[in-house]
């Protein structure tokens, strides 16, 4: 096993070796692999993270120009929707004929709380069928947009949600309600982390299997790690060899000495410059070559631990399958989530009604809107999704969970995998339907930010990198509540006033985020030249730089 790899290695070694004469069929080489990765795209929004993927493809299209669904328009859509649903189909049915005609304030508030248990038990019974190809689409729609009865929108809402995207064209990890429940049992995506998960008793064999299955997530960053800077030393190796060459091409041109044919003159003075660099090219070269066969190695071990728990777990007669008690589980965090995105006094009710509704299309957290306004994040934030490990930067988007809540939160329900924090995707939660849709995706980016960097610092995130500073900003303002909101609070400041030259920040905050959470080079490169007080942050980002960082 191990022999084909090193062999496919050798291989790829052997291909990335420049030949001496097309020097120049290289460089258009490299240059083409930089146009492909420009379009590369994730292949499955549940497929392991790409770490050459640099950005989001950009949205051409929010909407659809036709209708790309009908259901809205189904005169038996709510029957359809509530058909085959058992008892929580029944108590839905009633109360929500109880709570439409009712005109009486106390008891409309009664009836809306009681109908706000039932729908989520209507929904309990709902979110197993997603991974079923026969379940009908119209109670896919009912999970994903929260419309049970069409007759409560507009004509013009009806229109909307009927001319919205269904499917997920960018294979970016932004998720519907329903598609995330269909991943989830399909087995794509494991289930979100809960601070108490009762677990009853398994057979051995499940349990290994489970354990082969923990120790393979955590491999698999190690691996996906190792080949990322295994591709990145390459990348570096090839253009020191193109620089070198260059250099020695020069160096080895000599013109014939007039009136002395064939005798070639001596190096020039611009040649004898190019005899230490040239000399640090293969020092710098011969640095790369220890590098490559370090990370080979560790790259090659991975390989082998990855392929031998493959096998092992192919292997297992009781593959862990998902139980009902573990999509119970899913279903609660979910629940747990809709309710955070509305906070404790914000509106609970689940139902897609005009009476709550009151976004426009652009401001709705459709797919689309959203990997927008991500994208935007990300012009202004370049290291907003990124995770360094071993010095290098890993873009890793989270997986992006979309409820269809009237709430006003965006939050973080976890920076990533337990058993796999390399390369594994946090999760972030963004209500569909809030006031402001872009504000609620940057409390979520914050969030993010915040706990990304608090655990990287682990026990010391009160004393270093980003968490450590402000905390120090913090204690000595003696602030009171919660730190991580003030830090979301400043952060959204950060994003929409600083990034435009608006000084809203305090002195204090505004260094750590210049130095933490820096802006993308053009807009940094603007600011300096607008005010005084970026000039200086950005002189600081100079001097240490040139001190090595300090």
């Amino acid at each position: 096993m191990s022999n084909d790899i090193s062999s496919e290695i050798v291989a790829l070694l052997n291909d990335t070796e420049m030949p001496s004469k097309p020097s120049r069929t290289t460089s258009k080489r490299k240059l083409e692999k930089q146009e492909t990765e420009e379009f590369l795209k994730p292949e499955a929004p549940w497929a392991t993270v790409n770490l050459l993927i640099k950005k989001f493809q950009p949205i051409t299209k929010f909407f659809s120009d036709t209708h790309t669904t009908e259901v809205f328009y189904d005169t038996s859509y709510y029957k359809k929707a509530l058909n085959g649903e058992g008892e929580s189909a029944q108590r839905l049915h009633v109360l929500l004929s109880k709570y439409l005609p009712c005109k009486d304030v106390t008891d409309r508030t009664v009836y809306r709380q009681q109908l706000t248990t039932a729908y989520w038990e209507f929904i309990k019974n709902l979110a197993p069928k997603m991974c079923n190809k026969d379940t009908n689409s119209i109670k896919h729609m009912v999970l994903r947009y929260g419309i049970v009865l069409p007759s409560l929108s507009t004509p013009e809402q009806k229109e909307m949600f009927s001319k919205a995207i269904i499917e997920n064209t960018s294979n970016e990890p932004v998720y519907y309600l329903d598609e995330w429940f269909h991943d989830i049992c399909a087995g794509h995506i494991s289930l979100s982390t809960t601070d108490e998960a009762p677990r009853s008793k398994k057979s051995t064999s499940t349990d290994d299997s489970a354990r082969l299955t923990q120790l393979q997530a955590k491999n698999a960053g190690k691996l996906q790690n190792a080949e990322n800077m295994f591709t990145m030393q390459e990348s570096q190796r090839a253009m020191l060899e193109a620089e070198l060459k260059s250099r020695i091409d020069i160096l080895c041109d000599h013109p014939v000495i007039p009136a002395y044919d064939p005798h070639k003159a001596a190096y020039s003075e611009s040649q004898k410059k190019l005899i230490p660099e040239i000399i640090e090219k293969l020092h710098t070269l011969a640095k790369n070559n220890k590098e490559i066969e370090s990370t080979f190695r560790e790259f090659q071990s991975a390989h082998e631990i990855h392929n031998s728990l493959s096998q092992k777990i192919s292997n297992s007669a009781n593959v862990p399958a998902l139980s009902q008690s573990d999509l119970t589980t899913e279903f609660q965090t979910i629940r747990q989530m809709a309710k955070m995105t509305c906070g404790r006094r914000g509106n609970q009710f689940p139902i897609f009604t005009r009476e709550f509704f009151h976004c426009i299309a652009s401001e709705t957290g459709f797919r689309e809107n959203v990997i927008s306004i991500l994208t935007w994040i990300e012009s202004i934030d370049p290291e907003a999704f990124c995770r360094v490990h071993k010095k290098s930067k890993n873009r890793i988007v989270p997986f992006v969970i979309l409820l269809p809540t009237y709430g006003n939160l965006g939050f973080c329900w976890e920076p990533f995998d337990r058993y796999n924090r390399i390369t594994s995707r946090g999760r972030i939660v963004i209500p569909m339907y809030p006031k402001n849709l872009k504000n609620a995706i940057l409390m979520a980016v914050a969030d993010l930010r915040w706990q990304v960097a608090k655990e990287k610092a682990s026990y010391y995130w009160m004393e270093e990198g980003l968490t450590g500073q402000y905390y120090h900003y913090y204690s000595s303002r003696k602030l009171k509540g919660e730190i991580k909101n003030y830090f979301i609070q400043d952060y959204i400041i950060w994003m929409t006033k600083e990034c435009n030259g608006i000084q809203k920040l305090d002195k204090e905050v505004r260094a750590v985020f210049w130095r933490n959470m820096p802006f993308a080079d053009n807009i940094k490169n603007e600011l300096r030249q607008r005010n005084i007080v970026y000039q200086e942050l950005y002189q600081k980002d100079l001097n240490r730089a040139a001190s090595d960082g300090y």
